[in-house]
């Protein structure tokens, strides 16, 4: 069993993990720890049998009552039931190291260096700095443990998904991905309304704006625009993960911040720019890509996200016509391989 609940991006750049453990162990049963809300993301993966369902809000809910009971009898049928042979932790956190222990498994591999002593549960513990990309640490966590890394980092859409995307007359097109849960990593919201402008005017194609329910109000400069542009498609609140996969997968182009849809155009292979502030490209970047990312870091920058005083002057130092040079040029080797 592959442990790695959360978060969404981190799941999708988990991939190359589940890929090297389908290659070393072809005839095995492979399965996944992921929270409910994110299985989409990985369930129709060819390397993986089982997506164990966590199901974090409902088992949060019961917990703060101190009932315990829903938790408890959740991992003794879904995590201890199974008898696994294997279990790594992908993760490093105390919850995902309990849930590895819990297993009973006769092999646990987590970090040595786990987060909130979760290292206390694995009986193979390897220490791996964390001064690598994450999706790097992964991988040298299980070639640690015997198991050659593989760097495919491909998903793979819902095949009906795909087809509702592929018949709507906005199939393809330029992806916004403009917002972020923090402040400090969204690039303005006006500066992606100009962006669009200029992308409509020199390519002619579709822009097609995605976002979660409660993020319409980050945005609401773009919605606006969009609201009286034909050519612009609103999806924010409108897509599920799953659907948003599917959008992403068809997309011509996307234009991210730092966020779970960036991941997933890695993961698709997708032309893509990413417009990153208070992020440490090197440790959480788009894996590969990092030369798809506008980044202007200043000697003295302080890289916290939750803090808006820190990671918004730094949105704020990327132009709009670099943006979309950028974007023009990404379509232009599209149409020219």
């Amino acid at each position: 069993m592959l442990v790695r609940p959360s978060a969404l991006g981190d799941v999708c750049r988990s991939v190359p993990v589940l890929v090297s453990l389908r290659r070393r162990f072809p005839d095995a049963t492979i399965d996944w720890l992921v929270q409910d809300t994110f299985a989409d993301a990985i369930l129709h993966h060819p390397a993986l049998d089982n997506a164990v369902m966590f199901p974090r809000k409902a088992l949060g809910v019961s917990s703060k009552r101190l009932n315990l009971g829903p938790t408890i009898r959740w991992m003794n049928r879904s995590l201890r039931s199974p008898r696994y042979d294997l279990v790594i932790d992908a993760q490093g956190l105390f919850r995902s190291g309990l849930f590895t222990r819990w297993t009973g498994a006769r092999r646990r591999l987590g970090y040595a260096n786990a987060e909130e002593s979760g290292s206390v549960f694995y009986t193979d513990k390897f220490g791996i700095g964390r001064d690598r990309h994450a999706v790097d640490r992964m991988l040298a966590l299980i070639e640690a443990g015997g198991i050659e890394p593989s760097l495919d980092t491909r998903l793979y859409a819902d095949p009906a998904e795909i087809s509702w995307i592929d018949s709507q007359p906005w199939r393809g097109g330029i992806v916004l991905a403009p917002t972020s849960r923090w402040a400090g990593k969204q690039w303005p919201a006006d500066r992606f309304v100009s962006l669009a402008q200029r992308l409509l005017a020199h390519t002619g194609r579709r822009v097609i704006i995605v976002g979660g329910p409660g993020e319409r109000a980050q945005i609401r400069p773009l919605l606006d625009w969009a609201g009286s542009e034909p050519r612009a498609v609103d999806l924010v609140g409108e897509t599920s993960i799953a659907r948003l996969m599917a959008v992403i997968a068809r997309a011509d182009l996307l234009v991210a911040n730092d966020s779970a849809a960036l991941h997933m155009g890695v993961g698709f292979d997708r032309p893509l720019v990413a417009l990153f502030g208070p992020t440490r490209v090197g440790l959480v970047g788009p894996f590969g890509r990092a030369h798809d990312v506008i980044q202007h870091a200043h000697i003295g920058d302080r890289f916290d996200h939750k803090d808006p005083l820190a990671g918004v002057p730094m949105m704020e130092r990327i132009g709009v016509r670099e943006a979309a040079d950028a974007c023009l040029a990404r379509l232009v080797r599209t149409v020219n391989p």
